[in-house]
């Protein structure tokens, strides 16, 4: 049954029951009880056996530590305890309360959160755990609901980490495209030269991007973002209260003594020692080889870093709690109780993201991906619709394998294929149409880790999240396919570009402004 018809099933069960029954565990477990008995054409000790191999998996690899996603974990759950200690402190009710002097509408604190996620583009895990944490105080006050803020930080990460070069997204596809490159002997250019000329190609990108900012300007919402919107606004309460299970942030009781300091410091220090150590670690993997910037993130070891700089900040917090300790405001009973409440306010989304991964890696042995690629690359279409096609496909396998990067390394090399059949001349936007359907398919996946992340930062119930954000995505998305039909008719990137830019005009104008007004 692998790379056949029938491999699209398990993926597609998980999926539809995530958004059916909205118990995320359930769902991905019977998708992973399926995928375990298609891989193992139904031999039920042979599915048992492929089951336990992919739940070790996560944890072990190759005889060792699979350190990836053990640190990734750890990571988690040391942002948890951050988060825990900095509310105690006071410092997130201090940051609020100087946000809400300055940002004084729910556009501006809409806006600002999206400039925050563009600005921390170094790499997606990062970006969707800590903009959620940093905006939220400005959000809740400002009475916007847990699904926009997480819509907005999921917008802002991969979206942007995919067309920046000084990225562990960028360093991932550079070596993807030199390898394309090597394969099809192209010398015109280098690999960071394509990924550059690339950037304006990536029309998802720029409409995703687009839709966030008319959505924050206009103030308007539709499909089941509308309703989460209009209860936070009437009610105050930010977080659904349809929601069976939710990440719980109360730090339990909190210093009078809080100051911003409190907050920003252990997060600026989390920023600048995360990209120390993406550094260092990037450098050690070289040895002896070129150091140059690209290389180097190209090398480095994120989940790591992400570790490293967890731990640096950590410190740096029980610092700042140690001040509060000896004023008296706090004692040792609330530090044990930050690191029970930091820790247990994680453990669901690290359930569910053991989960996904776990499912991903029989969707793997599936052939999910490979089947929807053959079918592709055997159809012998013109390049008119190549694009197109090439970016619902790429949104299509990463949407049923919930991670881009497998559909980065999947597609890359068959679109470089397509291209050199065809007209070698259009590998350059045959290759941007897989970055972006592959961004737009994780962007809705509900069993994409970074779905499930930019829902944990934010504190938004996980199925919240993707069925409020799926809308959204679709309209970015039809906007990104009229562009690649319009570039792959007339061969421009110009007119694809201008496409997407009266794709998003016609967006903004077609939005009705609500009778009633917040700010």
């Amino acid at each position: 049954m692998a790379e056949s018809f029938w491999s699209l099933i398990p993926p597609l069960l998980a999926i539809i029951m995530v958004l059916w029954t909205r118990r995320v565990l359930l769902s991905l477990g019977v998708g992973i009880i399926a995928s375990a008995l298609f891989t193992a054409n139904f031999h039920i000790a042979d599915s048992l056996y492929r089951m336990f191999d992919a739940f070790k998996g996560v944890f072990i690899e190759e005889g060792g530590l699979n350190t990836w996603n053990i640190y990734i974990i750890f990571f988690i759950l040391l942002l948890g305890v951050i988060t825990s200690f900095v509310g105690m402190m006071g410092g997130t009710r201090a940051f609020g309360d100087f946000m809400i002097r300055r940002v004084k509408t729910r556009k501006g604190a809409q806006i600002m959160t999206m400039l925050l996620g563009i600005a921390l583009f170094i790499d997606d895990y990062f970006n969707s755990l800590t903009v959620g944490q940093v905006a939220r105080p400005v959000t809740d006050k400002h009475r916007i609901s847990r699904a926009k803020l997480a819509y907005i930080v999921d917008s802002t990460a991969a979206p942007v980490c995919v067309v920046a070069p000084v990225s562990s997204w960028g360093a991932y596809i550079i070596g993807l495209i030199g390898l394309v490159f090597s394969t099809h002997h192209i010398a015109d250019y280098s690999a960071l030269g394509a990924f550059l000329l690339m950037i304006p190609m990536n029309f998802y990108v720029w409409a995703a991007l687009g839709v966030v900012l008319i959505i924050a300007i206009r103030q308007v919402d539709f499909g089941p973002m509308k309703k989460h919107e209009l209860h936070a606004m009437k009610t105050g309460e930010v977080s659904s209260p349809d929601a069976k299970t939710s990440i719980k942030t109360d730090s339990g009781p909190t210093s009078s003594l809080g100051k911003i300091t409190d907050l920003i410091i252990p997060i600026l220090i989390l920023f600048i020692a995360t990209i120390g150590f993406i550094y260092w670690t990037g450098v050690q993997a070289l040895g002896e080889e070129e150091k140059s910037l690209i290389n180097i993130f190209g090398e480095a070891d994120v989940s790591e870093a992400l570790l490293y700089g967890g731990i640096t900040a950590i410190i740096a917090t029980f610092l700042f709690f140690f001040r509060h300790l000896r004023q008296g405001e706090l004692t040792g009973r609330h530090f044990m109780n930050g690191w029970k409440r930091g820790i247990k306010s994680m453990m669901p989304a690290v359930a569910i993201l053991i989960f996904a991964w776990t499912i991903s890696d029989l969707i793997d042995q599936l052939g999910t991906g490979i089947y929807l690629a053959e079918l592709v690359k055997n159809a012998n279409m013109s390049f008119s619709w190549l694009p197109f096609i090439i970016f619902i496909l790429a949104g299509l396998i990463a949407f049923s394998t919930g991670t881009s990067w497998g559909a980065f390394a999947l597609l890359l090399p068959i679109a470089g294929q397509i291209a050199a059949a065809t007209n070698i001349e259009h590998i350059l936007p045959m290759l941007a149409a897989v970055l972006a359907g592959a961004v737009f398919g994780d962007h809705c996946s509900p069993i994409s880790d970074t779905t499930i992340l930019s829902a944990t930062g934010s504190s938004c119930h996980h199925i919240d999240h993707v069925m409020t954000q799926l809308p959204y995505a679709i309209a970015a998305a039809a906007i990104a396919g009229a562009g690649y039909l319009a570039l792959g008719f007339t061969e421009s990137v110009i007119v694809g570009l201008i496409v997407v830019l009266a794709g998003l005009t016609i967006f903004y104008v077609s939005l009705r402004k609500p009778v009633r007004q917040h700010s």
